[in-house]
This record gives C-alpha cells, sequence and structure tokens, in this order.
C-alpha cells in the first residue's frame, strides 16, 4: 500500500496541475491535459491509447494486465470542465492555487480531483510493482462528458467497446458525506434517473395587445399549470434505490411509507428531505416559456418547457401518468423532446462490500447510503454498453461534508480540502489490490 502522506502531496500536486489546463466544454481543448496524464501512467508501467472522434479532443485509456484472466476494474473519470466566469470568484478559477488547506478552481471537485487521486493511485501501485494477481486495471479519462459525450464516453463505448469494456466501474457522482441523527453517512450513486423533458402548449386567439379581451390569451392558460407545478411533484416512488436510501438514514420503520419517511427526515435536517425530494420520484421542474413573437400581439399559442426526470427503468407512459396527476388531463397538449430511461447496477454486489469494508476501516460507526442520482454521469454509457457490469460513482470525502460542497459544483470558488484528496486517493490504492489481487 503506497504511503499516505506521499499519496496525498502527489494527488494534491496533479490536482493543480490539471486545474492549470483550461479545458472548459466547449471547446474543451483536453488534448493537452490528456497527454500530460498518458506521460505519468505510460512511466509508472501502464500500456496507453488516446483515442478521440475529433482532433484535440482524446480519450485517454491506460491499462495494466495482470498475470492471468479475471475481472476488468475501470476507474472511470472525465477531463473537461464547465465554465467559470473568473469575476465571481475571488481567486483565478485555473491557478490551482492551495490556499487555506484546500485546492481552488474549476474542476476541484467536478471533477479533476477525481482524475487526480484515481492516476496518483493506479500510478502509485504500478511503481512499486504491483500488477493484478488476476484481471486487468483501467483508468479511462474521457472527453465531453459536460456536454453529453458525443466525443467522450458515449463515443468509446459505441465505436471502441473491446478498449473499455469492464466489469466493475468506479466513476463520480457518490462519496460525499454527511451527517444525520447522529451517524456519518458516505453516498453510493448505484443508479441514475431517467431525463423525459416535455413541452406543454395552450392554445388561444392572436389579437392587439392593445385590447386585451379582443384576444383569447394562450399565455395566461399556463397559469393554473405553473400553479399545480409550484404546489406539488408526483407521488414518490418505492424503487430498490429508495429503499436503499431511506434504510440507511433510519427515517422509517416501514419502508412503503415513503411521506412518513419524508417528514421525519425534514424534522432532522430539513437539507436532507431536499434531497430525498429529488430521488424518490417523478420531479416537475419548468424552466422555460415561449408565447408571442411580439410585445404588442396576444399569443395564440403558448410553450412551457419542463424539465422532468424517471426513476431508473420507468418510461414515458409512467412519466404521463405522474405529470397527469399533477395538472390534471385538459387545458394543454403534452409532447415529449429528449427522452432516455434511467439506468442502474444491483446494489448489493462484492463491490459494494469493498466500499463498505474502506469505509467501516477509515470511519468507524460510518455506513453507506446507496441512491440514485437525480442526474447522469459516464456510467450510463458503461451500464448501456456493457449489462452486466456493476458501475457505481464513489469518490470518498469526509472534511467537506455533501451540503457544503455541492453548490461549490459548476459553482464560484469551487474548491476541495486536501485532506479529502488522501482520502479518496487511499481508496483507490485499496480498492484495486482487493479487487485484482
Amino acid at each position: 500500500m503506497p504511503d499516505s502522506e506521499a499519496l496525498e502531496r502527489r494527488t494534491t500536486e496533479l490536482l493543480g496541475a490539471l486545474i492549470r489546463f483550461n479545458t472548459v466544454n466547449p471547446p474543451g481543448n483536453e488534448q493537452a491535459a490528456q497527454e500530460h496524464l498518458k506521460g505519468l501512467l505510460e512511466q509508472a508501467g501502464f500500456s496507453c491509447e488516446l483515442l478521440a472522434s475529433v482532433d484535440g479532443r482524446p480519450n485517454l485509456v491506460a491499462r495494466l494486465a495482470g498475470r492471468s484472466d479475471g475481472p476488468r476494474l475501470c476507474f472511470l473519470s472525465h477531463v473537461d470542465t464547465v465554465l467559470a466566469d473568473a469575476e465571481a470568484w475571488s481567486i483565478d478559477p485555473w491557478s490551482g492555487e492551495e490556499k487555506g488547506g484546500e485546492v481552488w478552481g474549476r474542476g476541484a471537485l467536478d471533477m479533476k480531483s477525481q482524475v487526480a487521486a484515481e492516476v496518483a493511485a493506479a500510478c502509485a501501485l504500478a511503481e512499486e510493482g504491483w500488477r493484478p494477481e488476476s484481471g486487468e486495471l483501467l483508468v479511462v479519462v474521457t472527453a465531453d462528458e459536460e456536454a453529453g459525450a458525443t466525443h467522450g464516453a458515449k463515443w468509446l463505448c459505441e465505436e471502441h467497446p473491446e478498449k473499455v469494456r469492464c466489469d466493475l466501474v468506479v466513476n463520480e457522482g457518490g462519496g460525499m458525506a454527511f451527517d444525520f441523527d447522529g451517524r456519518r453517512l458516505y453516498t453510493v450513486c448505484v443508479a441514475e434517473k431517467g431525463v423525459f423533458r416535455f413541452d406543454l402548449t395552450t392554445d388561444g386567439v392572436a389579437g392587439h395587445a392593445s385590447m386585451p379581451r379582443i384576444g383569447d390569451n394562450a399565455l395566461f392558460k399556463l397559469g393554473p399549470l405553473l400553479e399545480a407545478m409550484s404546489q406539488r411533484q408526483p407521488a414518490l416512488e418505492l424503487t430498490p434505490e429508495a429503499e436503499a436510501f431511506v434504510g440507511a438514514l433510519g427515517v422509517s420503520q416501514d419502508g412503503d411509507d415513503l411521506e412518513a419517511a419524508m417528514r421525519a427526515a425534514e424534522a432532522k435536517d430539513p437539507r436532507v428531505a431536499v434531497l430525498l425530494s429529488a430521488v424518490l420520484g417523478v420531479t416537475l421542474s419548468p424552466t422555460m416559456v415561449h408565447a408571442s413573437e411580439k410585445i404588442n400581439v396576444i399569443p395564440s399559442h403558448a410553450e412551457l418547457k419542463v424539465d422532468c426526470r424517471v426513476p431508473p427503468g420507468l418510461g414515458e407512459e409512467h412519466a404521463r401518468r405522474r405529470i397527469e396527476e399533477v395538472i390534471g388531463t385538459d387545458g394543454y397538449r403534452l409532447s415529449f423532446g429528449e427522452t432516455v430511461i434511467g439506468n442502474r447496477s444491483a446494489i448489493e454486489t462484492p463491490l459494494m462490500e469493498h466500499i463498505r469494508a474502506f469505509v467501516e476501516q477509515e470511519d468507524p460507526g460510518a455506513r453507506v447510503a446507496p441512491m440514485v442520482l437525480p442526474g447522469f454521469t459516464d456510467s450510463r454509457w458503461f451500464r448501456e454498453a456493457f449489462p452486466q457490469c456493476v458501475a457505481y460513482g464513489f469518490f470518498p470525502q469526509r472534511q467537506m461534508d455533501m451540503f457544503e460542497a455541492m453548490p461549490l459544483i459548476h459553482g464560484a470558488d469551487e474548491r476541495i480540502p486536501i485532506g479529502d484528496l488522501g482520502f479518496s486517493a487511499s481508496f483507490f490504492a485499496d480498492l484495486a489490490p482487493r479487487v485484482l489481487g
């Protein structure tokens, strides 16, 4: 096992270097960062390839072969980031500065920190002479995750599945700890909700805006629909992930009574209730309205766009039922746009046991909390391409809890404690020998 202090310093320095590569997507420009990582992994003994669908935006696939056939464990991450408004930051977002025991900069949490921890751990193991007894360790760093993975994981899994085929994946989406009712919980992302975005259209009669009663304003007819969604969300749903998460929280003696669990969570910590409301059923978030093309014309049609997220495995028919439960069936036309069924991995697996063992060893008394991610990650493409693989989001952090870290993701002054970098890197250095021998 690599020395913990040396591993922490190595991860910290690598994160600073990665932040200084400006990989805001678009345009991405991941080439220089990927070449830097490739050099480190090759020097440690990995076999590396850069695979790109467009010039300047390669994906890195590094492998460390074992002594015999066995499972393929993939450390998955992406090196692109969202934009940063430098004027809103207290430091240069691309400085990678160490300040107050933290590393600051765009990508410090999402997710160059995990890139650094995975690569640092993999290099440290290989440099010490470790090789898998059986199977193979893959380190896959993708481009273009923040813009939909067209040139990243989606392309890799569709065009080069033989290069990234794996049995186990550890990616982003979980690992942040939080304290609840006297216990510390570490989230493990075992599933991701589906996306069923839709348009609601109302109809009226056009007219001159100087005479309001001459027409029939379609925009007014959106009002009751917006009001209905502001007052309630669809009923909570007992999925396997919901049951596991509520069980880890310990807020309900009856797993079927999710409303009671929500009330109990609200009473103990309203922040947890906000999280529960996002993961335990279909959610509706109206985000965009369009009506008249001119300010002086009463609109004959008005359109409301709604971001709808649906529990894993459930489709359009289920989404429609839940929508109608909130807004009824009359007074509008509904059409779905982007639709993606949510994905999941099994909850109780050997990989989950390895994660539990690490948590119990490093933070006695803490527990893991399997959960569904309201958004989505590159795990989606791996679950789709390799249905038998187990893909989890887990990047353990304990110094900065989940509710402190979440507002910083995609926000100003993004940063991560150096102690969490060492903690997470030690997890990856521990996991590979546990799984591969």
